[in-house]
């Protein structure tokens, strides 16, 4: 078990305020130290840009505890340690048999943090990564493990839970059987095109990502197509609304193949591979969800910032997610097109542009990814989410003594 003193966050702009960050190696190390105790809270692999994953007292990375994979072929569920990377594990989920039925873009992520912050893949027919789980274990306040499954009507308030309620240790996600994807680049798109067409050409494939840097074009479209069982490749269309296939690339160890070659799912639904290093701590990002029946009225409003937003930016990445059921989710009941900025390492410049932009988002109920950087406080996310009074009755039946409080849930949720 180790223990050092504050670390920061992926993109170094953020130091974690908690007096130790401990890692233990088994679950049992990490009851013990829950239960000793007066403030802890859980830390996945770091990719928040914003307090989520902080608090006072005691800081727990799970990552030291093995993964402990268990694949249950009948009820098709593979259950695993909380901290394990997706794209570690992924491949042994693939040799199974099985797979997952998305992946975000980073494999690098760990499935208990994705989970607990409605992280997500692309694609308008699939949820979030927290829509996989089919139960989960939980240290308590004291200590104890617990397990909630979808069964228990506190689920849909519990899975997507911002650490707020415990040390989650273990998860069981939903498999499928396995399959191969191709992916294909499309483009330029002009925006007037793009914008007439965004969801039909977000349904284009299986898993659809957009690129823009909000001048006059989208500059690509990345269509992840899912073969067939059985099919050794599938024809893709020589244009997409009248934009060329690009000749994409083949992978190269910095991004999964681009180029219309056959691969297995872990290593055609992310952009990187797990052994590539997808940004050296040069960037901060937000991210905000709106209803697809508002994506060109949002994008236009947003391209009226184009000037103060180029700056800033690397690129603005498109996405796509069908709803859910949870309390905490962004995809506000209905499918939603996700907008995600990878800015510069500018901070402050972003923190400062964040209220206008969020004000352009406004009308079109836009709520900001948990994990990512906004300047949305306790009044504005209870306007967005209609369930917040009851996920806080939740923590306090869960968490009485505030064991598991942060800086983060006082601030935004109130709880």
């Amino acid at each position: 078990m180790r223990s050092t003193a504050s670390e920061l966050n992926w993109s170094g702009t953020l130091t974690y305020t908690a007096e130790r960050i401990v890692r233990p190696g088994t679950v049992a190390e990490a009851a013990e130290i829950v239960a000793g105790a007066p403030r802890v809270h859980g830390l996945g692999t770091r990719h928040s840009f914003n307090d989520v994953a902080d608090g006072p007292g005691v800081l727990l990375d799970l990552t030291g505890i093995p993964t402990d994979l268990v694949i249950d072929a009948d009820d098709r569920t593979a259950t695993l340690g909380a901290g394990t990377r997706y794209g570690v594990v992924a491949p042994d989920i693939d040799r199974a048999g099985f797979a997952l039925h998305n992946m975000g873009s980073l494999p690098h992520i760990s499935v208990g943090g994705a989970v607990a912050t409605g992280t997500h893949g692309s694609g308008t027919t699939l949820g979030s990564l927290s829509a996989a789980v089919r139960s989960f274990e939980m240290l308590g306040p004291d200590g104890s493990l617990r397990t909630l499954d979808r069964t228990d009507p506190a689920f849909p308030g519990t899975v997507l839970h911002l650490g707020l309620f415990g040390i989650v240790t273990r998860v069981t996600l939903d498999l499928e059987p396995t399959y191969r994807m191709r992916q294909d680049s499309y483009g330029p798109f002009p925006w007037s095109t793009f914008t007439d067409h965004v969801a039909d050409i977000h349904g284009a494939g299986y898993s659809v990502c957009s690129y823009t840097v909000f001048g006059d074009e989208i500059s690509e479209v990345l269509v992840k197509t899912r073969l067939p069982a059985g099919a050794d490749d599938a024809d893709a269309p020589d244009e997409l609304f009248g934009a060329p296939r690009l000749p994409g690339s083949p992978g190269d160890g910095h991004h999964t193949a681009r180029d219309g070659s056959v691969g297995p799912w872990w290593d055609r639904l992310p952009h990187f591979p797990i052994e590539s290093v997808p940004s050296h701590g040069s960037e901060v990002q937000s991210e905000h969800f709106v209803p697809i029946r508002h994506a060109a009225a949002a994008l236009d409003a947003l391209r009226g910032l184009a000037d103060r937003i180029q700056p800033h930016l690397h690129v603005c990445e498109l996405r796509t997610m069908a709803a859910d059921p949870f309390w905490l989710s962004p995809t506000q009941g209905e499918d939603v097109l996700c907008i995600a900025f990878t800015w510069k390492k500018h901070p402050e410049a972003v923190a400062a542009l964040l209220p206008d932009l969020e004000a352009r988002l406004a009308p079109f109920d836009g709520r900001p990814h948990w994990g990512k950087m906004s300047s949305l406080d306790g009044d504005a996310i209870a306007a967005l989410y209609p369930r917040v009074a009851d996920v806080r009755a939740l923590i306090a039946r869960a968490d009485p003594d505030r064991t598991f409080a942060s800086a983060f849930g006082e601030r935004v949720l109130r709880a």
